[in-house]
């Protein structure tokens, strides 16, 4: 068995050596006399954490962004038109593939994005699909090429939102597993680098049986709770799989995890499903937002899935989209997760805690969108990405990135809960944030900020000390050490 011990932490507002044994934390004291036989780091003080979660993830597309054309600094759709064509010249895809690009966010863009845009940037390349992903995945951006391949020839602008894209969003992320599979160990390694042990992946339809794959092969820098979605419920439910069950065979790093359904749309694309309309979109078809799942609909989806073991996770972000998902879980009896509750009706606030609903959130959100939200959700923005509001009504709170939407990295989620600013600017809404001691407890799998005996052996040892760390300095916290079950998956300077 292998036994460290990790001498002079600093873990509750004290010094202690910590001693792991059985990818447990088995003792935690002012001194542990070391035995022969057992690994001795000295720790000098440093700051030693449970490991942290991410607790909303899109791995596969989280790894494919990282091979794509990044179009997230462009500030119209002539910039972006121009990162393409800059790409097609230098870096083309392989004959057959197309260009697909990620992060674009129009909202606020001078000149809107069109098809012709993208034909006219590089003409030499008509023959090139381009397909650009919106950072909130919620649309798509495609020329002509692209128009004729995916059968929307007819399309007049190439935007397309929602369910339009959802089959061009399969065909690009549709590789090779052997191929994912090699992005994804680079992608996990970096992950537990930033003191990650644990994902949510909640990667569309299901992606259970790949993370069982990519374990036994031997990717185990993470543990990974796998959601299902609608298409693929039945089957979950037929193996017998509920929330929380371990994977045989993946050394207790694979776990099922909840049935995930999205209701509405999002704020960029403005498909939230809101009480109110957004600005310039009266008289419209879809003025307030888009309800993609009504009650009608979700209700025996929830029903089905909370019968067979399955807890729901549903998508809300339109204060509308939210009511309607908290009266689902009242009238299913369900407890589960809200994902994203981002625009939040001040009389749904005390019901999550009611109903045993957590407030599953994604803080980087709040400094990517906030000059949207101000527009769109003008007057409404004192309870959107409502974090201290919830925590003050009861609700757990569980943060992540919605990565490849924000990073996958636990310091930029910690820093916007608890700065909400970014970038050099003034706090947004900073009555909103919260203290750092609930936004860590908020990114562990056990809801407490500190180490307890007999806690499993899940630890990032930092540089610098979070509780006395700026905004700025936690984005970019040093982690010199990241422990998974017992053993190190990230370790420098320890």
């Amino acid at each position: 068995m292998n036994v460290t011990l990790l001498r002079a932490a600093r873990t509750g507002g004290a010094l202690r050596d910590i001693l792991v044994a059985g990818g447990c934390v088995a003792r935690i004291a002012e001194h542990i006399a070391p035995a022969p036989g057992w690994e001795v780091a000295d720790l000098g003080g440093r700051p030693v954490l449970p490991g942290l979660w991410d607790h909303h993830v899109h791995f596969d597309q989280w790894i494919t962004a990282r091979q794509r054309l990044d179009l997230s600094a462009a500030a119209s759709a002539a910039e972006a038109a121009a990162l393409v064509a800059e790409r097609l010249r230098t870096r083309p895809p392989e004959p057959g593939r197309p260009l697909v690009g990620y992060g674009f966010r129009d909202a606020l863009w001078p000149d809107p994005p069109h098809r012709d845009l993208l034909d006219a940037a590089a003409p030499e390349a008509a023959h090139v699909p381009v397909v650009l992903l919106s950072g909130d995945l919620h649309c798509c951006w495609i020329n002509s090429a692209a128009a004729t391949r995916y059968g929307w020839a007819a399309h007049p602008t190439g935007i397309l939102r929602e369910s339009e894209k959802e089959a061009i969003a399969a065909d690009v992320t549709d590789l090779p597993e052997a191929l994912l599979d090699g992005w994804a160990v680079e992608a996990a390694d970096a992950a537990a680098a930033r003191g990650v042990v644990g994902v949510v992946e909640l990667e569309a339809p299901w992606r259970l049986d790949a993370w069982t794959r990519r374990v036994r092969d031997g990717n185990r820098a993470l543990r990974v709770v796998c959601g299902v979605w609608p298409e693929l419920l039945e089957e979950a439910v037929e193996r017998g799989l509920k929330t929380g069950d371990v994977i045989e065979g993946t050394g207790g790093l694979v776990e099922m995890g909840p049935f995930k359904v999205i209701t509405d749309g999002s704020l960029n694309t403005r498909t939230a499903f809101c009480h109110d309309p957004y600005p310039g979109l009266d008289g419209g078809a879809q003025p307030r937002g888009m309800l993609l799942v009504p009650p009608e609909e979700l209700v025996p989806l929830m029903e089905r899935a909370w019968s067979a073991g399955l807890r729901p996770a549903v998508h809300a972000i339109g204060d509308r989209a939210n009511t309607l998902a908290l009266d689902a879980f009242e009238r299913v009896g369900a407890q589960g997760a809200i994902e994203h509750a981002q625009l939040l009706d001040t009389a749904d606030l005390a019901r999550f805690a009611a109903l045993g609903v957590v407030a599953s959130v994604q803080p980087e959100h709040a400094m990517d969108d906030r000059d949207v939200a101000d527009h769109h959700w003008a007057g409404r923005t004192g309870r959107a990405f409502a974090f201290r509001a919830l925590l003050a009504a009861g609700a757990r709170l569980a943060l992540g990135s919605d990565a490849p939407v924000a990073p996958l990295d636990p310091w930029v989620t910690l820093a916007a809960a608890v700065d909400r600013g970014r970038d050099g600017r003034e706090p947004w809404h900073p009555e909103q944030a919260i203290p750092v001691e609930a936004a860590i407890a908020a990114s562990t799998r056990t809801g407490r900020a500190s180490l307890a005996e007999g806690d499993a052996a899940d630890l990032v040892v930092t540089g610098a000390d979070p509780y006395t760390a700026s905004g700025a300095d936690l984005r970019t916290m040093p982690v010199e050490g990241t422990m998974l079950a017992g053993r190190w998956t990230w370790r420098e300077g320890i």
